[in-house]
């Protein structure tokens, strides 16, 4: 496939896209932090958080898995909307003292290139079903 005269290599994997390996990274960063919550959180803030860190990457592998880029635009949006969540929980973590303000902005500094990644891919593919060029997997 041809992209602005050089090859594009096609994404065969999800593991692949570096939207994913990115929101793996804010997996593993969600669960350590959350790790110093109280314990009073257990089944609380903290699963709420780790629930949507885990969403962000698990839907874009699901769409990536899905046959039609509609699809994947969908399970990208739902990753989106994850991310928001993300950052929302982890504002309340730290207004509840649970982590360090400075953590939230390190964390925060994350969720934003993820975010920006995800939106460039959502570009990406909206772009290539407007020129109804196939996905290759």
């Amino acid at each position: 496939m041809e992209g602005g005269g050089y090859n594009v290599p096609a994404i065969k994997k999800y593991s692949d896209l570096v939207v994913w390996q990115r929101a793996m990274d804010l997996v593993v960063i969600s669960y350590r932090l959350s790790e110093r919550f109280p314990r009073a959180e257990d089944y609380a803030l903290r699963q709420q958080l780790r629930r949507a860190a885990v969403s962000i990457a698990a839907n874009v592998a699901e769409g990536h898995g899905r046959t039609g880029i509609g699809e994947f635009l969908h399970h990208l949006s739902v990753a989106h909307g994850s991310l928001m969540e993300l950052e929302t929980l982890f504002q309340v973590a730290r207004k509840l003292c649970y982590v360090e303000e400075q953590s939230v902005l390190d964390l925060l500094n994350e969720t934003e290139e993820v975010g920006r990644l995800l939106r460039g891919l959502m570009t990406s593919l909206r772009a290539r079903a407007s020129e109804s060029i196939p996905v290759v997997r």
